[in-house]
């Protein structure tokens, strides 16, 4: 059954309860723009509600089951889903391993969708977080895929608020890869007000399409997008560096070269100093010290990587809260 057959609809159209904590318009969180500007500051404002008063929430999704899908290995992401809704009273289960070799992606969904009220996917390909969603009748949450990583940047902008106060106006410099990490920081920074510069070495810059759409966002927030190869334009003025892994899992037989040519933008205690004073440094970690970033700055007191890991798992709440609560 795809999104549109009656059933989808009828499934999605009673979502919300009688008394909605919040409400996702989009039934799924495929890429970050699935939320919409109300329902994103909404999220960002329920986390917090959550995280003040967990207690609150603790039977908020009693009697509901959640899919926990993983292509990838994990840490963060699995271990704050499975807490996420153990701690909001449902129940995850969890599979491990490729999707679609067995099977068609679009079987796995249509038997998830009859035993479970959610799926978390975390996958090698956007498109095959696209052909579940596509086929579910539940929600599907992109927890991590080639092209997006929302879950992680939800939590990062939640955390430059917890911060920082206001965010419209603040600076983020992402120094590296112009990866999945890159595209939801910019697209979701762009739609705060956020100004975003990215240093990556030539050949390693983000996707063309998502940097257009990011300019044209932030053309509506007055914020601003930078696409540059110099690390030091990019921290100029920043309040917050985030940088990720040169080598992201799938990619292990270009660490040699991504080495070579990632060198110069490493994240230093030299470069944190041409930032502003106050600036934070962020990772969505797990983090190779010694590469993009030096132990030093790691344990720094400007380091907040572990804020973002913590918050993870506030944020992953609002967002199942307004899914199915």
């Amino acid at each position: 059954m795809n999104k549109n057959s009656p059933r989808r609809l009828a499934q999605v159209a009673t979502l919300a309860p009688a008394q909605p904590i919040g409400k996702v318009i989009a039934p799924d969180l495929v890429r970050d723009l699935d939320l919409n500007d109300d329902e994103l500051r909404g999220l960002l404002d329920l986390a917090a509600k959550v995280k003040r008063t967990p207690s609150k929430y603790a039977r908020a999704l009693a009697g509901k089951s959640i899919a926990l899908l993983f292509e990838k290995p994990s840490l963060r992401t699995r271990l704050t889903f499975e807490l996420a809704i153990r701690q909001l009273g449902g129940d995850s289960v969890s599979c491990e391993g490729p999707l679609g070799v067995r099977e068609p992606i679009k079987d796995v969904a249509r038997n998830l969708e009859r035993w479970v009220q959610a799926i978390v996917a975390r996958t090698f390909s956007q498109s095959t977080i696209e052909e579940l969603a596509s086929w579910s009748s539940v929600p599907v949450i992109n927890a991590l895929s080639h092209l997006y990583h929302p879950c992680q940047v939800l939590a990062d902008v939640f955390t430059l608020g917890e911060q920082f106060g206001e965010m419209r106006g603040l600076k983020i410099a992402f120094v590296g890869d112009g990866n999945n990490v890159a595209h939801s920081l910019m697209l979701t920074a762009a739609r705060l007000g956020i100004d975003f510069s990215i240093a990556t070495p030539e050949g390693y810059r983000p996707n063309a399409e998502i940097v257009a759409q990011a300019e044209g966002l932030a053309a509506i927030s007055g914020a601003r997008v930078e696409v540059t190869s110099d690390p030091v334009q990019a921290v100029a003025g920043a309040h917050a560096i985030y940088t990720d892994v040169w080598t992201s899992m799938g990619q292990e037989q270009e660490a040699a070269e991504r080495r070579e040519k990632f060198a110069a933008y490493q994240v230093n205690e030299k470069l944190m100093a041409l930032a502003r004073s106050d600036a934070v440094f962020m990772h969505c970690l797990p983090a190779k010290r010694g590469e993009e970033v030096t132990d030093q700055v790691m344990e720094s007191g400007s380091s907040i990587v572990f804020n973002q890991a913590e918050n993870r798992l506030h944020v992953q709440k609002a967002l199942l809260l307004m899914m199915l609560g």
